[in-house]
């Protein structure tokens, strides 16, 4: 990486792997969007159901904030492309007291060292970017079925000589309908830069979200289909390269608007499954797909995998080891790994 023109393709890229062309590019912080955790990057990069012991899974959904979760920290690492990562580090504890738990993580992006050169490439030495959050959150549990938390973040970032400096806020609902079946809604990213990198201050990537989380009842299976960036109906961009197309005779055919409009709605969904092994269901196997992400990074004269992952998790006791594989692109994929311990008393729900 030569010039500073490199890093900034490659913050826009990364920051904006889980938008689309119509809706990135206009926002701060965009790192505040990529998954915080291996589960979450397994099964299509958002996870905003499951009420369990995983203290990671507060960062997605802040209603999942749980007791079960008390005095448990996890580490998060997720390797990207060409030396640029992400990751936290988080806490979660329960205060019996006021019947609230309370969790915290420091969440951090990084896009590595370049050389910083002139405009004839004269090597003058090097920089580096990076993004960095702390994120305190709370939830309690409203009545039988219904749980509410919030989360509130400060973010921070460097980019070479510029610097911002933001607040957001993340507003989180689960419903447990019965054993097996639960409903969850989620408002990530509310607030923006205070002080901007730019003339203009930019808002957080909004996302709307809403899941659905079922056990089947004969399998060892759950299912987690979400809907994600609601709050843009037409997030599909539509390119005249691939929407129009021309025969050898000149005469030009048009993608119908019923093909453009099922396009945009399977864009909005992200569909995980998770099989449970053992008697304990200590091995976990996961999978997950994101239409989204394929529509936006595919190339058109090659298949890929973009848009599909994979991983798995695993527990002994009090440790637990989670790994998250998600394709992006021809170019490769992201390996995310997120390690778990339990400190004191072991909660009885892995």
């Amino acid at each position: 990486m030569k010039s500073t023109s490199t890093l900034l393709f490659i913050i826009s890229l990364c920051f904006h792997l889980t938008l689309s062309a119509q809706i990135g590019g206009r926002h701060a912080f965009g790192g505040a969007s990529l998954p915080t955790h291996a589960r979450a990057t397994a099964m299509g990069g958002s996870l905003i159901n499951p009420l369990d012991s995983d203290v990671n899974l507060a960062q997605q959904n802040p209603a999942l904030a749980d007791s079960i979760q008390h005095n448990q920290i996890a580490f998060n690492h997720n390797f990207h492309f060409a030396g640029i990562s992400n990751g936290n580090v988080a806490y979660g504890r329960y205060l019996p007291k006021y019947k609230i738990t309370t969790h915290y993580a420091l969440q951090y992006v990084s896009f590595g060292s370049f050389d910083q050169t002139d405009e004839v490439g004269t090597r003058n030495g090097e920089f580096s970017a990076g993004e960095i959050a702390l994120l305190v959150g709370a939830a309690r549990q409203m009545n039988e079925r219904i749980r509410l938390g919030v989360n509130f973040k400060v973010l921070s970032g460097n980019y070479e000589s510029y610097n911002n400096f933001g607040l957001g806020l993340d507003v989180g609902v689960h419903y447990q309908k019965n054993e097996n079946t639960s409903w969850a809604l989620v408002l990530k990213n509310i607030g923006g830069e205070l002080s901007p990198i730019v003339d203009d201050k930019r808002s957080l990537p909004l996302d709307l979200q809403i899941g659905f989380y079922k056990r089947l009842a004969h399998l060892p299976f759950r299912l987690s289909i979400i809907g994600h960036n609601l709050q843009e109906p037409y997030i599909r961009y539509d390119d005249p390269e691939t929407d129009i197309t021309t025969d050898i005779s000149g005469n030009q055919t048009f993608k119908s608007n019923f093909s453009k409009n099922l396009d945009n709605f399977f864009r909005h969904i992200i569909v995980g499954g998770e099989f449970l092994i053992g008697k304990k269901e200590q091995v976990r196997l996961r999978f997950g797909y994101n239409h989204l992400l394929r529509q936006e990074l595919k190339v058109t004269t090659f298949q890929s995998r973009g848009g599909f992952s994979m991983g798995f998790g695993f527990n002994i006791k009090r440790f637990r080891l989670d790994y998250g594989r998600g394709v992006y692109h021809l170019a490769g994929a992201v390996n995310h790994l997120s390690f778990r311990y339990q400190i004191g008393k072991l909660n009885n729900n892995i």
